[in-house]
């Protein structure tokens, strides 16, 4: 079986959330950016990857059409730990993290969807999972920098079932508000997103450690200053989560020798895939540090979390972006019951995408 074409299909989807429309990273952010993989082999069989697209959807594209696809035609597609090892090879020299390995992801995630296509299986079955297991959920709200926003959004999450949240706030009022609005017994985390000094870090965790924080995300720039975190961790005894910047087993195996980290958060957009993925969380869980996959997506990306988690002994928390897309690729699975995601129980990653929502949001 073949590889016979590979296709980048670009989306921007808008979405709402309720707060006031903030900066993040690169302008204002009102729209999801997708970078869908879309994988035809020989004998007909379509496999949808998911490569990392916001905020870098045209150069994820140009990554995928023009740097992966000419690279892997003709290949076997089966051969999937194979091909994504030599392309790391082949590619290194463009780096090893950042939009060459986002692209790679969306191949080998769209690779692992044929996978259990062909074989008749869902994902987390091909992988030695199950797909009956239930995965807790958290609500992973808005960067919205505004008290009363963070306590509708609490109260929001809370009345729909979850019994996590986090918060992308920096501030003792923010994340103060949200305590008091979930009361005690909720677990709250905070990702600040890389903002801080390690000095201005320890100062932040002690002071926001006051709300009694289930983990407190990437406190240090650069992301991945392991020493910085694993000093940090020894001076505040703040539980510290990392690892969605961080591509390939590599950077997760040193991290967890310098003792950054209490839960391990891969990305399979990012890291490298599904193959790398399972190559991070194994160093992880040898190393007795807990994987909480980064999943804030509404594409195959999120599907393949939910069947890597449901592969893991113990699948940890699965994240979902506290937004409302102005449309959804899956008519299921995006969204928790009761607290709880089910995992797709179809062929490959068990869905896929709506047509007609890409045929609508696609950038020309």
């Amino acid at each position: 079986m073949k590889i016979a074409h590979v296709e980048a299909v670009p989306l921007r989807i808008p979405f709402n959330h309720s707060g006031p429309v903030k900066d993040f990273a690169t302008g204002k952010w009102q729209v999801l950016d997708f970078c869908l993989v879309k994988v035809t082999t020989d004998t007909g069989l379509v496999g949808w990857g998911d490569a990392f697209g916001y905020h870098c959807l045209d150069a994820v594209t140009a990554a995928v059409t023009h740097m992966i696809a000419p690279a892997v035609i003709g290949e076997d597609a089966r051969d999937i730990a194979g091909l994504n090892h030599r392309l790391q090879q082949k590619l290194h020299l463009f780096g090893r993290h950042g939009i060459t390995l986002f692209a790679l992801s969306g191949l080998d995630i769209a690779l692992w969807d044929i996978a259990g296509k062909a074989a008749g299986l869902p994902l987390a079955r091909l992988l030695g999972g199950t797909t009956e297991r239930k995965l807790p959920a958290y609500a992973s709200l808005f960067i919205l920098r505004d008290v009363d926003a963070v306590v509708r959004d609490v109260k929001a999450s809370l009345a729909q079932g979850y019994r996590y949240i986090k918060l992308h706030e920096i501030a003792e009022a923010e994340v103060g508000a949200a305590r008091i609005a979930a009361g005690d017994d909720i677990p709250i985390m905070v990702d600040v997103n890389c903002p801080w000094t390690p000095e201005r870090a320890r100062h932040m965790a002690v002071a926001l450690d006051a709300f009694d924080l289930h983990w407190l995300e990437e406190p240090i720039f650069p992301p991945e200053d392991f020493a910085a975190l694993a000093e940090l961790r020894r001076q505040t005894g703040v539980p510290i989560a990392a690892g969605e910047n961080w591509c390939t087993a590599m950077q997760f195996a040193q991290a967890v020798q310098a003792g950054a980290i209490d839960y391990a958060q891969p990305s399979v957009t990012k890291v490298g895939g599904i193959t790398e993925f399972r190559k991070a969380a194994a160093v992880c869980e040898a190393a007795g540090v807990q994987v909480m996959p980064h999943s804030p997506y509404f594409g195959p990306g999120f599907l393949a979390t939910l069947h890597l988690a449901a592969a893991l002994p113990n699948p940890g928390l699965i994240e979902r972006f506290y937004v409302t897309p102005e449309a959804m690729l899956y008519d299921r699975w995006l969204d928790p019951a009761e607290g709880d995601f089910a995992v797709p129980d179809g062929p490959g990653l068990g869905a896929d995408p709506n047509p007609d929502v890409i045929r609508d949001y696609r950038v020309s």
